[in-house]
Formats: structure tokens, sequence, C-alpha cells
């Protein structure tokens, strides 16, 4: 998709003009069109998060910010408070394993275990859900999931690894949920009643200092919930989910720094890049009742990082960011689609993790990056590994990354030009993970500049406006959260 700002050739004045062309694969909603309200009323607000389109909310804004008189020279950092930096060579690398279910064996913990050893993860995020730990009652813990958790936390300790350990799933006798689906509820599997949160959070807060406690040396980190923002629900289940998941944060966040005052609380687990979901966070009261917010973005990730991470600032917010979801399905050829995103090759999959965590590697503001997943299932291709264990090209290219993290280079940007009728035009590659943009000059002077997404395999072809000509052009294109610095130039 491209957003473009024409510049007319003989005159000085700007003339914003919305452009929209397909590239790939990429299908943009139509943004010259006026919105249009439901007949006879508001729009109700809704902040939750559906995950197939890409954030052009954020491609918007952007295209206004190029509006401005003033471009900054590298935009991908945004702007730092006091107290919001980490040091250099912070960045926290793992991956997600499978959770806790009613049924695990502890042999699965060794596997899992044994396989994070050997990327060289210095964290595993893992779900512990709390339906499956105390079925039948608080403080009546499952002996099976117990078993299981005891065993993860004792190989994780051995290979020097680390637990970001996610809660949810309210158990049936503690939920909210409304009272059919309260008597659909099963105390041996999941069922829709466990999304909805507990009536009492004291309960989910009595649970989660209870994990502190027996296992807080081994605990890099508890992430207070999963996505309560998706609009699917099927983490967080009901009404006024903003003001219940801060009730259920207040609660729990004293009660694990009275267990281990030491382990880092998570709050948020977003998966919605706007903010929109934030803002009614900070409204309903969550600020000094996490040490990191949790966000889970798959889409254009680095500028969905940038773009919440404006909203804390603009808050007052510094804790960092724990990029602790995030990844690309190896689906291609087989599928186009799979779980809302789009499907990419092997090869792909593995340039596109590993460009992503070299940069965040730079980030001041991003204290995790956790890959989502360690091993392919049924319904999905996110893994490292295949269902049957066997490695992709991305375990390998991971393993070697997070054992010399300063190895490598980010994927550069290539750019071709060429004449095609009365148009030059402008194709090339891209690292994944922003906006990027190309800008066109005649002499010294700009003339065109566009604002574009790559497609599925991080490329892009763009004919530039005929009134440019075809001779006497440069033309240079770069990502935006490297900035101009790291373009690729060609003139023709």
């Amino acid at each position: 998709m491209v957003i473009a700002i024409t510049i007319p050739i003989r005159t000085n004045t700007t003339i914003a003009t919305c452009i929209q062309i397909h590239v790939g694969d990429i299908h943009p909603p139509g943004y010259c069109r006026a919105a249009r309200l439901p007949a006879g009323g508001r729009r109700r607000p809704d902040y939750r998060v559906r995950m197939p389109s890409p954030p052009y909310k954020l491609l918007l804004a952007l295209l206004l910010a190029l509006c401005a008189a003033a471009w900054p020279a590298a935009a991908g950092q945004a702007r730092t408070v006091a107290g919001a930096r980490l040091p250099a060579g912070a960045l926290l690398g793992g991956v997600n394993i499978g959770a806790v279910g009613y049924a695990s064996q502890p042999a699965e913990a060794d596997r899992a275990i044994a396989s994070a050893a050997a990327l060289h993860a210095s964290v595993i995020r893992v779900d512990l859900p709390w339906a499956a730990f105390e079925p039948l009652g608080p403080e009546r813990v499952s002996t099976r999931a117990q078993a299981y958790a005891d065993r993860l936390a004792s190989d994780a300790a051995a290979a020097g690894i680390r637990l970001i350990v996610t809660v949810e799933s309210t158990p049936c006798w503690a939920s909210s949920a409304p009272s059919g689906l309260l008597r659909a509820c099963r105390t041996t599997r999941a069922t829709r009643a466990n999304s909805w949160p507990p009536r009492n959070a004291a309960d989910y807060a009595a649970f989660t200092a209870y994990l502190a406690g027996r296992y807080g040396p081994q605990i890099a980190a508890i992430e207070v919930w999963n996505e309560p923002d998706q609009a699917n629900e099927d983490y967080f289940a009901g009404p006024d989910k903003a003001a219940r998941y801060a009730a259920v944060l207040r609660a729990t966040y004293p009660a694990i720094k009275r267990a281990d005052p030491k382990i880092p609380v998570l709050a948020g687990s977003l998966v919605g890049s706007n903010g929109n979901f934030l803002r009614a966070l900070y409204a309903a009261g969550i600020k000094g009742f996490y040490d990191g917010l949790s966000v889970h973005f798959y889409n254009l990730t680095l500028a969905s990082l940038r773009s919440i991470h404006e909203v804390q600032l603009a808050a007052g917010d510094t804790k960092p960011l724990w990029l602790d979801e995030f990844g690309w399905t190896s689906c291609w050829p087989r599928q186009s689609i799979q779980q809302e995103q789009a499907c990419v090759t092997a090869g792909t999959q593995a340039v596109n993790l590993t460009d992503t965590l070299r940069t965040l590697a730079h980030s001041t503001y991003v204290a995790a990056a956790v890959v989502y997943k360690l091993a392919d299932s049924q319904a999905e291709s996110f893994g490292l590994t295949t269902a049957s264990g066997s490695h992709k090209p991305a375990f390998a290219a991971l393993a070697k990354l997070l054992r010399h993290p300063t190895d490598g280079r980010i994927s550069p940007v290539t750019l071709t030009l060429r004449s095609r009728g009365s148009q030059v035009l402008a194709a090339g590659s891209g690292p994944v993970g922003d906006y990027m943009l190309l800008e066109a000059f005649q002499g010294s002077l700009l003339r065109y500049r566009a604002v574009f997404t790559l497609d599925r395999f991080n490329r892009y072809s763009i004919a530039l406006p005929a009134v440019l000509g075809t001779h006497g052009l440069r033309v240079r294109v770069y990502q935006y959260w490297t900035g101009p610095s790291r373009s690729a130039q060609r003139s023709i």
C-alpha cells in the first residue's frame, strides 16, 4: 500500500494527495472516502482489537507527519523521557513454549527446555493457567500441574533460563461468567467460562502470589493475564474490560511484591497498538501497579512498538515494553492466511525474526523480544520447529543470533529504477516491521514522497507519477525506524 505526497514541479506549494496502490498482496482500506456513522446515532466506543488488518491508522498518522515542515533525521526511536532508557545489550531474547495443560506430563517440560537451551534463549514464556492449577477451589493445587511446573522451573534453572509466567484462565469456582456458561464449565478442560475474569480479584492475586513465592528466583517476570483487549474474547471476556482488568492488576501487583519484591510484574498484554485500550487502562488507574508493559505485535511490529510507546510517553509512563509475542507463520505456499496472519516461506520467517531481534537490540525502551513460538501445532505454523520436532531455518538462525547477538547485519534496503513508458518504476526490498519511505528529487529539490508497506515477502514496486518524467531523478528508499542514513539511492 502506498500513501503519497505529490509535490508539483512548478510551484513551491505542497499538495497532499491520497493515493492508493496495491503492492503485492496488501489491500488497504479507503482513506479518501468520508467515514459514515450508523443511521440515527453515534458510534459506540470500542477499544477492542481485531487482528487481521495491519495498523493502517498508524500509516495515516505517519502521512500527516510528512506534511509537517520538519522531518526527523532518525524517526524510529521515539522521544525519550528520563528513566525510560535501557542499557545497551539489555534485550532478553527467548521463545514461547506450550502452556501447561490439564494433562501435561513432566517429560514435555524436559523437551521444551532442551530445545530452548539449544536456541541459547535467556527466557521462555509459558502460560500457567489458573484454571488448570486450582480447578476445584482456592489453594487446592492440582498435583499434575504442580509437578509439570516444578520440572519446568528446575530444568530452566539448570539451563540458565528464566521464565516469563503468564497467568490467565479463571477456574469455574471463581469465574464471573453468566450462569449459562458456568453450568457448562468443566474442571478437566478449558471452556468459555474460563475466559471471564474472576468475581473476586483477590483470588487471582493469591494464586499469582503463590507462584511468585514458589518459583521466585526462576521467574523473569509475571504477566497479568493475556490479551484483555482482543476482540475475540478468548482470554478476557465480558463488559467493562478495561476497568475489570485494572481491578485484577491493582490487586495482583502488591500481592506478588509481598511474595517476592524482585519479580517484575507485566501489565497490559496488549495486542492492539492504537493505544485506545491503554488509555482506558490509564484512566482506570493502573499506573504504579506494574514494572513493564507486555505487548503482542505481529503486524508491522516495529511501527506498533513505536506507536504504543508514544502513547506511554504522552501519559508520562516510562516503563519498558516487553514484546513477549511476535512472529511469522511459515505456511506459504500451502496457505495464504493462517490465524489472521499472512503466510510466508520458512526462509522469510528466519530472516524476519533475526532482522527484528537485531533491530530491537538497539532499542532504548524494549526490554524483551520473545518469539512465538517453539513448535508448530496442527492449527498453525509459527513454530521454529515442525510439530514432529524437525528444525526450520528459523531455528538455526535464531540460535546463532542469540548466541552471538552482536554478529550479523539487518537486511539492507535495495532499489532498482527503470523506465516504463512515461513513468519510472522503483522496485526492491527492505527489512520487515515498519513503514518504508520513498523520496524522489530533481537536483536537490524534493518532488515526491511516498509512505508504503512491503508485501509479505518484503518486496515493493511503485510507479512514480508521470509528471516527474523519466530522466534526471534521484530516488532514495529507507525504513522509517532506521531513517535516511540507511537508505538505498539510485539515479536515472
